[in-house]
């Protein structure tokens, strides 16, 4: 495996002073901008997650530019050394980390060692000084791991081995910043998931885990208090079952947690309704005593607070990168609404529950009723966390989506930017009398696949759930299920989709999205509400996205560790499984064929017949988005991860694919980001140019 940082990769400024900052009143541009300043104030939050060394590694590239002040050029190295450098630099800033976002694999500078050490003395920093004296005291509650600088080059930035570099369970070897202390395994969190947080009714996003011994742990709570002022978090000490004895410790990231109230505050002089006013009290009391449970009544707000020309979220959203499935990382994003867009979008929310029913499972494992969500076209100011999604899907509280709604947004300069073909990069594993197609119908397609992802995805289906009063199906006569009879599993009170199905759920969730989108998209009504009403358009959207879903699995293979035969990375995990319903598991073998000779390992490309995508591709499609539904809604973890499992295993042939799948792997591309000041009143945004000083610089402009 190469842990080498990318060369040359595309970096674009996600621009929107021309065309769409413009568009707001004085009001809401002050709202974006204390939205954004709030949003940025967690990055330290992000870096901690990720790994010990990123914030060290954040605060001393930060402290070598600002001592160069900005320029590189009178350091005597070959030039390739200093691109290497700041190549890595933008990698690591663009990922709020030294590990990938989308991969979850730790990357090291091209640059040889010796070079990053020559720039680091250049900045007339002394290799063997105390970090917190070159960085700063801004850390969290444990020891630097570091001790000098040399120390965090040699054993944080450059060292890497199998285990160390990628992200899991501690006491395994791995790598996570969610656990702190000695090792952390599956079954420690096995048990606090059910004899504490389970017990008590503690969501657990905005926690860290700190094992002091074999039956001591400490749960670290993100607030600005340092003292627990909830009721519902037990005071003390709590033994469980087995003698393990675990507190709470409020206080967590506290600097930044009041920092972050503090701006939120300030953006709550400009709300523009009721909904956003209360939605931002219950925000500054979650980051203000730790209550997760304020962060969802939070979300409640924000989901009734229909299409604003200013949307934002903030929070510990997403878990896939914590081995158990259930802490979140810090996530906030500030975006504008790009009106035209999200008319298409209106028109296919009016006629969702027309489409859902079109999907293979009986009402049974559906919502009773459709609450419309709102779903908005964005075009994204700030995003906070470790990776910018071209779609999103919130809020993750079951109850919420389910009682009230929930919200779905495209973010449309990341979507084009995605889809955009390279000049440096083109397209690989697509054959030459595919091209045209392929970079023609690429961009369009994706903004189809992405709207039902996120709508008809993860918008769909229905969990069998006791709760509190009883059930919310006929318990007496459950609805049926794959095997023709009664379904006899459910959710039991208190178990959630996450802690239920665990580290699997998150690319199993984005799996039944990603299939729903390959079975939907073929729908040439829905494509007409997308401006696609000739037939020859509609079928080459339809030829682009399966070409599209087949190039990510094979694509996914980098993401896949053969030592380990652990993935990396959920998205592409469940991208693989559809590759591979696709090649093995349909009718004709003629619809996909992916043509590889050992002997000649450059000549691999993909062969997907268009002919029988309708036919073969669509059953193959429809079985497995059935398993996957039905598994999902029953809460069968037992047969349902088995299926899933089975379906990404990667087989021998598939194998052999991935040293070549490797050796041309494009750059992910990189996202730079506005930064927003107040100048006699107005709101001014500074822009950048696209380069990797580019991204440093815009961040040397903000505070952390």
């Amino acid at each position: 495996m190469s842990y080498l940082a990318d060369h040359d990769a595309p970096v674009t400024m996600l621009s929107v002073k021309e065309k769409f900052f413009p568009q707001l009143s004085d009001k809401e541009a002050l709202y974006a901008h204390f939205m954004s300043k709030a949003s940025h104030a967690g990055t330290r939050v992000v870096l901690r997650q990720v790994s010990s060394e990123s914030e060290p590694i954040f605060d001393l590239v930060m402290t070598i530019h600002q001592k160069l002040g900005g320029s590189y050029d009178g350091i005597e190295l070959a030039p390739n050394e200093i691109q290497f450098y700041l190549e890595y630099v933008s990698q690591f800033l663009t990922n709020l980390g030294n590990f990938k976002s989308f991969g979850d694999v730790k990357f090291i500078p091209r640059c040889r060692i010796e070079s990053f050490k020559s720039i680091v003395q250049a900045a007339s920093i002394d290799l063997g000084q105390h970090l917190r004296t070159v960085c700063g005291n801004q850390y969290s509650h444990v020891s630097l791991p570091y001790t000098s600088v040399n120390d965090l080059i040699e054993q944080g930035i450059y060292y890497v081995d199998d285990k160390v570099s990628l992200l899991g369970y501690t006491a395994d070897g791995y790598t996570s910043s969610y656990y702190m202390g000695q090792g952390i395994s599956l079954e420690d969190m096995k048990l606090l998931k059910e004899e504490l947080f389970g017990k008590y009714n503690i969501l657990p996003e905005n926690t860290r885990i700190y094992k002091r011994a074999n039956d001591e742990f400490y749960i670290f709570v993100a607030s600005g208090a340092v003292e627990n002022e909830l009721e519902q978090y037990p005071k003390g000490v709590i033994t469980l079952s087995n003698g393990t004895k675990v507190s709470f410790k409020f206080g967590d990231h506290t600097r930044e947690m009041q920092l972050i109230s503090k701006y939120l505050a300030e953006a709550k002089k400009y709300a523009a309704n009721e909904y956003q006013i209360k939605m931002l009290d219950e925000y500054i009391r979650h980051f203000e005593t730790g209550s997760s449970h304020a962060h969802k009544e939070a979300q409640k707000y924000w989901v009734k607070d229909i299409s604003p020309v200013v949307e934002t979220n903030i929070g510990f959203i997403e878990t896939y990168r914590e081995p158990s499935g259930i802490i979140g990382e810090y996530e906030s994003l500030v975006a504008i609404q790009n009106k035209e867009r999200t008319k298409k979008f209106g028109a296919m929310v009016s006629r969702a529950e027309e489409f859902i029913s079109e999907l293979p499972w009986s009402a049974d494992f559906e919502k009773p009723k459709f609450n419309p969500p709102d779903f908005t076209s964005l075009e994204v100011l700030t995003f906070t966390g470790s990776g910018i999604p071209a779609g999103i899907n919130i809020p993750n509280y079951d109850d919420v989506r389910l009682n009230i709604g929930f919200k779905n947004v495209s973010l449309g300069n990341i979507l084009s930017a995605s889809a955009k073909a390279s000049a440096k990069h083109p397209p690989t594993f697509i054959k030459s009398e595919d091209r045209g197609i392929f970079e023609k119908y690429q961009s369009d397609s994706f903004e189809v696949q992405v709207g039902i992802h996120e709508l008809l995805g993860h918008g769909s289906g229905k969990l069998l759930c006791q709760i509190e009063d009883g059930f919310n199906f006929d318990i007496e006569n459950p609805p049926t299920g794959l095997d023709g009879k009664p379904v006899s599993t459910y959710y039991k009170l208190g178990e959630t989709w996450g802690s239920k199905f665990g580290q699997l759920a998150g690319a199993f969730e984005e799996c039944r999205a990603e299939v729903i989108a390959m079975y939907l998209i073929t729908n040439r009504e829905l494509l007409s509400i997308f401006g696609f009403t000739e037939k020859t358009d509609q079928d080459s959207i339809i030829y682009a996205g399966y070409l599209q879903m087949a190039r990510a699995g094979l694509m996914a293979l980098e993401f896949w560790d053969p030592k380990t035969r652990k993935w990396g990375q959920p998205h592409m995990q469940a991208r693989f499984s559809i590759m591979k319903t696709f090649l093995k598991h349909s009718s004709d073998p003629n619809f996909l064929r992916i043509n590889f000779d050992e002997t000649k390992p450059n000549d691999l490309h993909i062969d997907l017949n268009p002919d029988l995508i309708e036919s073969v591709g669509h059953a193959c499609v429809k079985d497995y988005l059935h398993h996957l539904h039905i598994y999902k809604c029953s809460g069968d973890v037992e047969q349902g991860s088995a299926y899933f499992i089975d379906r990404s295993t990667v087989t021998e042939d598939l194998a052999k694919m991935r040293d070549t799948v490797i050796s041309k792997r494009l750059p992910r591309r990189q996202f730079i980001q506005a930064n927003s000041e107040i100048v006699d009143g107005k709101v001014l945004l500074h822009e950048y140019e696209e380069t990797a000083i580019g991204m440093i610089q815009s961040f040397a402009e903000r505070e952390f």
